[in-house]
């Protein structure tokens, strides 16, 4: 199987991109499962998705607790079975929603703990960019201001340090589908 992850801040072209790969292997003939966090079709991810446009300070934590739920519970319901590859859209770096020290402790347990893959695309955005792509959504949640994206973005960054491609998503989707295929197929 084939495991992919697409990972990035609010705004940066995850669900896109992660649509452009599932295409891709599609047309080649293989199962694709795309797993997008929170999940909607369960109730970890629900209530993830509640406590991130909620806001309130308990929230942070709740809302941190039930993603990595939702990701596991995806993990044990999709990894290795009946599909070819698995596309993982938001996974590790959720971890960055945590406060410091936290977020590297988590991220580092996490890495250890969950599996991990040679195509970890990190999608990159300027805060100009995504506050834009942003602006045309109807719910925004409690990290999808200047200085929560700003704070966010240096820790995500710093995590993705470490066995990530990051991808610069300010770039045309195009140019950004090109090089991730070229990681894609140099493997």
């Amino acid at each position: 199987m084939r495991f992919i992850v697409v990972d990035g801040l609010d705004g940066s072209g995850k669900d896109t991109h992660a649509g452009i790969i599932r295409r891709k292997y599609e047309r080649r003939g293989e199962r694709v499962v795309v797993r997008s966090h929170p999940s909607e079709d369960n109730w970890f991810g629900r209530m993830a998705k509640r406590a991130l446009l909620t806001g309130g300070k308990s929230d942070r934590v709740k809302a941190s607790f039930f993603y990595a739920l939702d990701v596991i519970r995806s993990l044990f319901k999709y990894y290795n079975r009946n599909c070819d590859t698995l596309i993982m859209v938001r996974y590790l770096m959720g971890t960055a929603y945590l406060p410091s020290p936290l977020d590297r402790l988590a991220y580092k347990f996490f890495k250890t703990l969950l599996p991990t893959s040679k195509f970890m695309f990190f999608l990159d955005v300027s805060l100009e960019e995504c506050l834009r792509r942003l602006n045309d959504r109807r719910d925004r949640e409690m990290f999808e201001t200047p200085e929560e994206i700003i704070k966010l973005r240096k820790k995500a960054l710093n995590l993705a340090k470490d066995g990530w491609h990051i991808l610069n998503t300010d770039l045309p989707p195009e140019k950004v589908a090109a090089d991730i295929e070229k990681i894609l197929d140099s493997f």
